[in-house]
C-alpha cells in the first residue's frame, strides 16, 4: 500500500483552492506549487544553487531524455540524478509518454508497450510500463510518473477509449513493478488520468486512478493544443472526481491564467517550460503583463523589471541594461531573465497561498488577472 504523502491544512470557502504540503524523500513541498522544468537534468540558463536560493523545493526532469542521454549506466554510476546534477532537493520525472506521443509517426503503441525512434539518431527503443518505472528508480525520482497514452484533441471516441484502456493496463502493471522493486524504488509513483475530451471517459479514468494504489494523481491530456475554454471545462470536470486525499498535479501549465485556474480547482502541483523558454527570448513576467525586452521602449528605462522583485536583474540592473543584453544576444541576458521569471512565479505562488490562507483568493485572482491581462497604456 502506497504511503500517504499529502496533508491539506486549509480550504478556501468559495472555491476548491486549498493549502497543504507533500512529504517527499528530499524534503517537504508547500502547495500549491509551481515546479521549474529541467528536462535534461538542468533548468536551462540558471544554476541549481540559485533555484534553491529562490526557494524551490522541487524541479522536473524527463525520463525519455535522460534515458537517451546520459543513459542509465551513467546515472547508476553516480547513484542517481541528485548527485549527478548536484541537486539535493526533490525531483519529479515525467514518464516520457508525452515526448513519445509527440513523435507521432516515429512510434507504435501496443499493449506490451511503445516502440519509438530516438529524435537524436533515429535508433529504435521500446518503453514498457515496467521499464519506465525501472529507469525512474535508477534516476532516483522523488515523484515518478507512470507511462500513459497521451492523445490530441479532436480524435474519435473509440480511439480515446482505447488510449484510456491501455493507460489503465499500464497503470496496473506499473504498480506491480513498483511493488516488485521494493525498497530499491525510493520514490512515489503517481498515476495519470486520461480520457481525452470525453466526459464519461474522464470520469471513469479519474475515479479508477483515484482508487488505485498511487500516493498522488496527475491529470494528463490537457494543455495539448485544446482551446482555453476546453481546458477550463475539462479541468473542472475531471478534478471533481479525483480523491482529495492525494496531491493533484496538472502537467504542462505555467502562465498566470492557467495557474489561477488550476489552483481554483484544487490542483496542488503544476509545471511548464514557458517561464524559462520565454526568458531566453526576452519575455519577462511583471504584474502588468509580459514585457518584451527587445522593444526599443526599454532603451533608456532606468526602472527594474518589477518593483520589489528580489532577483539579480531587478536588484542590480535596469530595464535598459536588460534590453541591451537581450538585443545583443548575450548569454547573461537569458540567465538574468530566467532567474527573474522563476523568482516571479515563486513569489506569485507565495501570494496565492497567502490569499487562500486569508480568505481572499477569489478577489486576489480577479484583481491580479485584471491588471496582468488588462489593457495597457
Amino acid at each position: 500500500m502506497a504511503d500517504r504523502i499529502y496533508t491539506c491544512t486549509f480550504r478556501d470557502v468559495e472555491t476548491r483552492a486549498r493549502l497543504g504540503y507533500i512529504d517527499l524523500p528530499h524534503g517537504r513541498v508547500e502547495t500549491p506549487a509551481f515546479m521549474p522544468v529541467g528536462t535534461n537534468g538542468t533548468v536551462k540558463g540558471i544554476y541549481h544553487d540559485r533555484i534553491r536560493d529562490i526557494g524551490y523545493q522541487i524541479i522536473l526532469a524527463n525520463t525519455y531524455h535522460l534515458y537517451l542521454r546520459p543513459g542509465e549506466e551513467v546515472l547508476k554510476r553516480f547513484g542517481g540524478l541528485h548527485r549527478f546534477s548536484n541537486w539535493n532537493r526533490n525531483i519529479l520525472t515525467d514518464s516520457g509518454g508525452f515526448q513519445v506521443f509527440s513523435l507521432s509517426g516515429l512510434r507504435k503503441v501496443r499493449d506490451a508497450g511503445v516502440t519509438f525512434q530516438s529524435h537524436i539518431d533515429g535508433s529504435r527503443h521500446v518503453f514498457t510500463p515496467e521499464k519506465v518505472v525501472d529507469i525512474q528508480a535508477v534516476i532516483g525520482s522523488d515523484i515518478a510518473m507512470v507511462l500513459d497514452v497521451c492523445t490530441p484533441p479532436g480524435i474519435e471516441y473509440r480511439n480515446a477509449k482505447e488510449a484510456w484502456r491501455v493507460t489503465r493496463l499500464w497503470a496496473e502493471r506499473s504498480i506491480e513493478e513498483r511493488n516488485r522493486l521494493g525498497e530499491s524504488f525510493r520514490g512515489n509513483l503517481f498515476g495519470i488520468v486520461q480520457g481525452n475530451f470525453y466526459e464519461d471517459l474522464r470520469r471513469e479514468s479519474a475515479l479508477t486512478i483515484s482508487e488505485m494504489d498511487f500516493p498522488g494523481i496527475a491529470i494528463g491530456g490537457l494543455s495539448v493544443g485544446e482551446s482555453k475554454q476546453q481546458f477550463n471545462d475539462f479541468l473542472a470536470y475531471t478534478s471533481q472526481y479525483i480523491t482529495d486525499e492525494k496531491p493533484r498535479y496538472v502537467m504542462g501549465i505555467g502562465s498566470p491564467d492557467y495557474i489561477f485556474e488550476c489552483v481554483e480547482n484544487g490542483i496542488d502541483l503544476f509545471d511548464c517550460v514557458l517561464a524559462t523558454r520565454m526568458a531566453r527570448n526576452g519575455g519577462l513576467f511583471t504584474d502588468d503583463g509580459v514585457i518584451t525586452m527587445k522593444k526599443a521602449i526599454h532603451k533608456f528605462d532606468e526602472r527594474p523589471i518589477q518593483e520589489g522583485c528580489t532577483c539579480t536583474a531587478c536588484t542590480k540592473y535596469s530595464r535598459a541594461y536588460m534590453h541591451h543584453l537581450i538585443k545583443c544576444n548575450e548569454m547573461l541576458g537569458g540567465m538574468l531573465a530566467t532567474e527573474h521569471n522563476l523568482t516571479y512565479l515563486y513569489t506569485l505562488l507565495e501570494r496565492i497561498r497567502s490569499s487562500i490562507r486569508e480568505g481572499r483568493f477569489s478577489s486576489f485572482k480577479k484583481e491580479y488577472m485584471a491588471r496582468f491581462y488588462g489593457p495597457k497604456e
